[in-house]
C-alpha cells in the first residue's frame, strides 16, 4: 500500500469503475451493495461518478468478488472493458496507425484512466515485453487479473481479431490451483504465477501491426486535447511532481536529465524518488516528457531559437530525436507547430 501522504492523489475514472459496476451488476450485486460492504456513503458508486480514490476501487475489487462467490472476478471485470472505459486515451489507441503507436500511447495516457499502475515496454532482440507496474501489493490479484484481462479484450476489439496469446507472468499466487482454468479461457493460456513482474512478452512483429479502420486523421485532435487534461493534473499534482517538474526545467539545457541526478538535487535516493512518484501516480519518464512539452512550446515561440538550439535546450543530443518525440506530444512535428 502507499503512504497516506498520496492518498489523494490516486484516482480511477468513472468509466475505468464502470466495468467493475457491470461485471458486479451480472453476478447480482449491485452498486448499493458494494457500497454498504464497502462502508461508502450512499450514492458514492450510482449515479456513476466522475471519479473514485483509487484505494476504494482496489478494496471494491475484493468485495465484489466476495459478494458475487466469485473467484475470477477480476478477470470477469476485465472482460468488462469498452472503447469509453479508457475516457479519451481509449479514442486516442483507436486513431494510432499500428500497435506500436498504441503502446506508447498507453503508457503516456493510462495516468487518464487511472493511478492503479504504469506501463512500460522493451525489446529483447525480436521479444517485445509489456509490464505493468502496479502501484498496489502482489496480494492484489483481481487488480493485475482486470488490467490484463481487460487488454487482451481491448487488443482483440483493436485488432478485429481474437491475437495469439501472450506469455504472461503474474506476481500473484494464481489463487485455488483446481479453479485456474479460468486464466485459460479469459487469457487464452495459463500465466505463471508467483513471478517477479507483471509481464506479457510477444513476438515485437506485432508492434508493426496496423491498427484496422483507425482514423488516423482524428489523433491529433486527439491528442491536443488529452495534452490538456495531463495538464490540468499537472496543476493539481502533489509536491512531488511539481518539485521533480522544477527541477527538470532547471536542468534540461545541462544535457541529459536522469532520475539519479535529480534526486541528489531534491537531496533523496533514486529508489525513493522513483516510489514517491509512483505513489503520487506519476513516473519520472512521464514528469520528464511534460516538462519538455511545456518548455519546447514557450521556445518555439521565440523565432530567434532555431530547432537544433530548442532540441539542445530540452537536453536532446539530436534535431531528430526532439522532432519526434514533439510530434508524438503535439501530433505535428515542431516546424509545423511554430508555422501555426
Amino acid at each position: 500500500m502507499t503512504s497516506a501522504l498520496f492518498d489523494h492523489a490516486k484516482r480511477v475514472a468513472g468509466s475505468y469503475l464502470q466495468t467493475l459496476l457491470e461485471a458486479a451488476a451480472r453476478r447480482g450485486v449491485s452498486a448499493q451493495a458494494l457500497e454498504r460492504a464497502a462502508g461508502l456513503p450512499s450514492g458514492t458508486l450510482e449515479p456513476l461518478p466522475e471519479s473514485l480514490p483509487a484505494d476504494d476501487y482496489v478494496r471494491l475489487l475484493d468485495i465484489g468478488a466476495t459478494l458475487a462467490n466469485d473467484p475470477h472476478f477480476g478477470l470477469h471485470v476485465g472482460q468488462c472493458v469498452k472503447l469509453g472505459t479508457y475516457t479519451v486515451y481509449g479514442l486516442i489507441l483507436l486513431s494510432c496507425r499500428d500497435f506500436g503507436q498504441v503502446f506508447e500511447q498507453t503508457m503516456r495516457y493510462e495516468q487518464l484512466a487511472h493511478d492503479l499502475g504504469r506501463s512500460a515496454i522493451t525489446i529483447d532482440d525480436d521479444i517485445a515485453h509489456y509490464t505493468w507496474h502496479s502501484n498496489y501489493s502482489s496480494a492484489q490479484r483481481h487488480l493485475a487479473d482486470s488490467v490484463f484481462a481487460g487488454i487482451r479484450v481491448f487488443s482483440n476489439w483493436l485488432a478485429g481479431i481474437t491475437l495469439p496469446a501472450n506469455q504472461l507472468t503474474l506476481t500473484h499466487d494464481g489463487g485455488p490451483p483446481e479453479l485456474r482454468e479460468e486464466y485459460v479461457r479469459v487469457l487464452g493460456d495459463m500465466p505463471v504465477f508467483n513471478a517477479e513482474a507483471n509481464v506479457a512478452s510477444f513476438n515485437a512483429m506485432m508492434l508493426s501491426w496496423p491498427v484496422p479502420n483507425a482514423d488516423v486523421s482524428l489523433y491529433p485532435v486527439l491528442q491536443q486535447h488529452a495534452e490538456q487534461l495531463l495538464q490540468q493534473r499537472a496543476a493539481t499534482q502533489p509536491a512531488i511532481t511539481q518539485q521533480v517538474h522544477a527541477a527538470i526545467a532547471a536542468s534540461l539545457s545541462g544535457g541529459q536529465v536522469r532520475l539519479a541526478s535529480i534526486a541528489d538535487q531534491l537531496k533523496v535516493s533514486p529508489r525513493t524518488l522513483q516510489r514517491k512518484l509512483s505513489e503520487a501516480g506519476a513516473t519520472f519518464q512521464q514528469v520528464l516528457d511534460q516538462a519538455r512539452f511545456a518548455l519546447a512550446k514557450e521556445y518555439l515561440k521565440r523565432q530567434e531559437l532555431s530547432l537544433v538550439d530548442i532540441a539542445f535546450l530540452l537536453g536532446y543530443q539530436e534535431q531528430s530525436a526532439f522532432n519526434h518525440a514533439f510530434k508524438e506530444w503535439a501530433g505535428v512535428n515542431p516546424g509545423a507547430w511554430r508555422s501555426a
